[in-house]
């Protein structure tokens, strides 16, 4: 050993930690279920179901012996929306994106703005699992809210019908579950790419909302408005220029998740609906027994908004991973 080197002696680099995503997700999950947030979304999303099962049951309970005959009856506590009450699966494409804003719009301007990011970026794990634990922490979060949520609301509907799923609609509730966290993880996925962006949480968290209330709310609006200019129509119109304003309508309005969504879960919960488009084939009004689809076809009929809605996650997510890696965070 030469006195250069005892002079100056070489210092190896610290030791990044495998697998150090696990450890910030499994704070972050921590955080998220201990937050005055998630008990607020938690109790907001359970009086809006019992809501909606509750006004679904009503029906269901008063024709209980043709309800008996149709296929999967236990199911329409989920579609059913009755006095104006939007039915469960509605309420949750509307209110279920706040969990996704919820758990990420200061994913990392929070970090920020209390100055902590560079203290976390310094500490033995490689940067890019810090963004990748905190998505998997709001996954976790969110699939965690809608599995309670699924469950209470079943329970509470057999309850109220005196009656339980069977197994191909447990089956049809899982398939309605997936759907559910992959939808409302693409939101999470935008409020943790506007949390990257926008330098204050507060304002990470309007902009997400106001993407909210335009997709979800106001969606409707603005693509009737577009198919009205496109196709114009009066008491005089024909039923083809009618069908072709629906169409554009309905084309306009699946260019927001919300459509995608009520699309996909429409027809897993549905087994006796045998399309996503406008004319929707229903042979109860022939007199004879709604024909029902084995779920493996009713998925095909949702497969592409699902596969739409993942590619759509996986995009943003991708989007928010490439500029928090890009960021200088340690200033």
């Amino acid at each position: 050993m030469t006195a250069a080197t005892l002079a100056h002696p070489v210092t190896a680099p610290p030791r990044r930690l495998r697998g150090g995503w696990r450890i910030v997700a499994r704070k972050e999950f921590t955080d998220h279920i201990r937050s005055v947030r998630f008990v607020i979304l938690v109790v907001l999303l359970a009086l809006a179901g019992v809501a909606s099962v509750h006004s679904a049951s009503d029906p269901i309970r008063s024709t209980a012996e043709a309800a008996s005959q149709t296929p999967s009856v236990f199911l329409y506590l989920f579609t059913l929306s009755p006095e104006r009450v939007p039915a469960f699966h509605e309420f949750l494409g509307i209110l279920g994106p706040l969990l996704g804003i919820a758990f990420g719009f200061d994913a990392v301007s929070g970090e920020r703005s209390q100055r902590t990011l560079p203290r976390l970026v310094s500490q033995p794990i490689h940067r890019d699992e810090i963004i990748n634990g905190k998505f998997v922490a709001g996954i976790g979060a969110i699939a965690l809210v809608l599995a309670c949520l699924i469950a209470a609301m079943a329970g509470y509907g057999a309850m109220r019908l005196g009656i339980g799923p069977s197994g191909a609609d447990i089956v049809r509730l899982i398939a309605f579950y997936v759907i559910a966290v992959v939808y409302i993880s693409l939101w999470l996925a935008l409020s943790l790419l506007l949390s990257v962006v926008c330098r204050r949480a507060a304002t990470a968290a309007l902009a997400a909302i106001a993407i909210w209330l335009v997709m979800t709310l106001f969606a409707g609006l603005i693509a009737g408005v577009i198919a009205d200019s496109a196709h114009s129509v009066n008491d005089n119109s024909s039923t083809e220029q009618v069908l072709a304003n629906a169409r554009t309508e309905l084309n306009v309005r699946r260019l927001s998740p919300d459509q995608l969504y009520k699309d996909a879960t429409g027809v897993v919960l549905n087994p006796s609906r045998q399309s996503t488009g406008i004319v929707v084939v229903d042979n109860s009004s022939s007199g004879a027994l709604p024909s029902s689809l084995p779920l493996e076809q009713s998925l095909l009929l949702a497969w592409w908004q699902l596969v739409v809605l993942v590619a759509g996650t996986i995009v943003i997510f991708g989007a928010a991973y490439l500029a928090f890696m890009r960021q200088e965070v340690r200033a």
